[in-house]
């Protein structure tokens, strides 16, 4: 026995590999990306994504699962020194970002991205044709049993015969890397990996993909057969601003954008200058909103390009052309309309700790907490606003950028649901004949025939058929209904002896609808910005379902407009209690009960 104590690690190298394996990438797409980020730093113009699938039998049947993955590119390729590098966890050549532009940084992609899907990656490197060709490696089972402490010093070694059967592609410089031992990616076979990547790769290097700076491509192949390519496609800018022409979006917008600049193409960009550690800095931030090209007719979103859009909901974060995360935090969750907006914002690398940007670059943690926090009651966010103020608190520049990015999807929010409701209530009036202003026609009828009169029904009697038309358009034109519509619609009303027009619009003040008599026509306009209509009608109103839906979803759907309809039942009765006693008290009852009479003759006819 020795009273010396014996010298350790501070972390074992086979413990810390195991942890590193969880190092938080969501999944095979995302530690792709990674290697892909690597070729594009070193300037490649073209990548290939090479995965394999090796037949087994099991249970006396074949199947197909995934063996190896290889990245391939033409970028400049790494000499011995720099290939050493690569592969050491946590050391690389672009670990500040303020010192470049580019995508990298942390120095733990290769690495870690391949050890969280593999157990062995091999990586070979050349600069300038075969005579430079270098080869090192990392070992996950020599690392356990302890057999490989240190990364391999790169030596000369042949590159597998199976990757020149299956490609082409390699140029007088380059990288490839392999994985193998292939034990926690949750695809099994490379027809799957690619099906769930495709997408992802698109809209992570949109920029690149379609500047025409870099081109991704996709092959899957029989190990045992490496000439038999079983797949080869390329990837397509997946844009989820949809401001984009060709991209993987479903026809007809796989031609042209789906979205249009919000609120115009010549202020579409916001760019505030952030003030960070003694730097003034850019950032972007770019808004669009669905075309009624792309809403138009019933159930819109169930269409492919509305599928599509419902996969790109949330605000997409871009640091150095390169797509962070797609933070789907600020959507709500259970309304399908949140995929007919779009956000982008844009910031450089030197920003990175004011955003949170994680070491898998896979989120900007600072961004996407206050953006979560803006979704609690506004005195809370301002009580938090106020603490950091006091404290001095660096993150201070994300909350205008996110108290931006808020209002302005408030308010795309609205013109989206007077957009597409408003086009539902002039679809159903054209079709339906047994509509609410149809039956309220009726009921007002028999109301007439029993000697109520109003004011609108002596404008109806007098005025030319040409002059109620106009007057009644300017009323709905002035209330934001687009003009051609506003021409039908008047024309359609009045031409069917409609007496009601019930729409939607983008009102300002707490009223939840206003009446507005023109032309022998009372117009009802309900306020979307109202929470009585999201709460209410919208969530009653089938016709706007986007998407299938499930008996779950339908019936939160009606919790909560039978919710809605009790509170307005309830503010109702709170108005009358804080009247004054006698005249007014007497005035508002009567009203109540007035009311309760008409709304008991409509209902009736319906």
């Amino acid at each position: 026995m020795t009273n010396q104590a014996e010298e350790h690690d501070i972390i074992p190298a086979s413990l810390a590999i195991k942890a590193m394996r969880d190092s938080g990438y969501k999944n095979a797409a995302y530690a792709l990306a990674e290697l892909v980020d690597n070729a594009i730093q070193a300037e490649a113009s073209r990548v290939e994504i090479l995965c394999g699938d090796k037949t087994d039998i099991v249970d006396q049947r074949s199947r197909s699962r995934i063996d190896r993955i290889a990245v391939l590119d033409n970028g400049s390729g790494m000499d011995a020194e720099v290939l050493h590098m690569a592969l050491q966890f946590g050391n690389g050549l672009y670990l500040d970002p303020r010192n470049h532009t580019g995508i990298g940084r942390f120095g733990m992609g290769l690495p870690s991205s391949s050890i969280s899907q593999c157990r062995r990656v091999d990586v070979w490197s050349w600069t300038n044709g075969p005579d430079t060709l270098l080869h090192t490696y990392l070992d996950l089972d020599e690392i356990e049993e302890g057999t490989l402490t240190r990364i391999p010093k790169p030596a000369y070694r042949d590159i597998p015969n199976i990757w020149l059967d299956v490609t082409n592609s390699f140029e007088s410089a380059g990288t490839l890397v392999v994985w193998s031992g292939i034990d926690r990616c949750l695809w099994k076979t490379s027809r799957a990996i690619i099906h769930n990547s495709e997408e992802l790769v698109g809209r992570i290097y949109r920029r690149f993909i379609t500047q025409g700076r870099t081109t991704i491509l996709f092959k899957t192949f029989d190990v045992d057969n490496p000439t038999n390519i079983l797949t080869e496609k390329a990837a397509h800018p997946n844009d989820p601003c949809y401001l984009m022409a060709e991209t993987s979006c479903p026809a007809p917008f796989d031609k042209q954008p789906m979205f249009m600049p919000w609120p115009a193409p010549e202020s579409y960009e916001v760019r505030p200058i952030v003030s960070f550690r003694g730097e003034q800095q850019e950032v972007i931030i770019r808004f669009s909103i669905a075309t009624e090209e792309a809403r138009s007719g019933a159930q819109a979103g169930s269409k492919p390009h509305g599928k599509h859009a419902k996969r790109n909901v949330g605000v997409s974060l871009m640091r150095a052309d390169r797509e962070l995360e797609l933070d789907a935090a600020w959507a709500v969750p259970y309304d399908p309309r949140e995929r007919w907006w779009g956000v982008e914002i844009d910031f450089p690398p030197a920003l990175d700790d004011l955003f949170g940007v994680t070491n898998n670059k896979q989120s900007a943690r600072n961004f996407s907490d206050i953006a979560r926090m803006i979704a609690t009651e506004d005195q809370v966010f301002e009580d938090t606003i106020a603490e950091l103020e006091a404290a001095e608190d660096p993150r201070l520049p994300l909350y205008e950028i996110t108290q931006r990015i808020d209002k302005n999807i408030r308010m795309m929010r609205r013109q989206i649901a007077a957009q597409k409701s408003g086009e539902r209530e002039r679809r159903s009036r054209h079709s339906d004949p047994s509509s609410p202003p149809a039956i309220a026609t009726e009921a007002t009828q028999r109301r007439r025939d029993e000697g109520h009169v109003s004011h609108s029904d002596e404008e109806e009697r007098t005025l030319p058929v040409q002059e109620r038309k106009i007057q009644v358009q300017e009323t709905l034109v002035a209330s934001g209904i687009p003009e051609k519509d506003a021409e039908e619609l008047a024309a359609f009303t009045i031409d069917s002896g409609l007496k009601y027009i019930f729409d939607v619009a983008d009102l300002e003040g707490s009223a939840f609808f206003t009446v507005r008599p023109k032309g022998g026509v009372i117009t009802v306009l309900l306020n979307v910005n109202h929470p009585a209509y999201e709460q209410l009608l919208e969530v009653l109103e089938t016709g706007d379902i986007e998407d299938e839906e499930d008996i779950e979803t339908l019936q939160s759907r009606l919790q909560r407009a039978s919710k809605g309809l009790k509170l307005l039942l309830l503010a109702w009765a709170r108005y009358e209690d804080e009247q004054l006693d006698g005249v007014p008290r007497e005035r508002t009852q009567d009203a109540r009960t007035d009311w309760g009479k008409i709304a008991r003759d409509f209902m009736r006819q319906e």
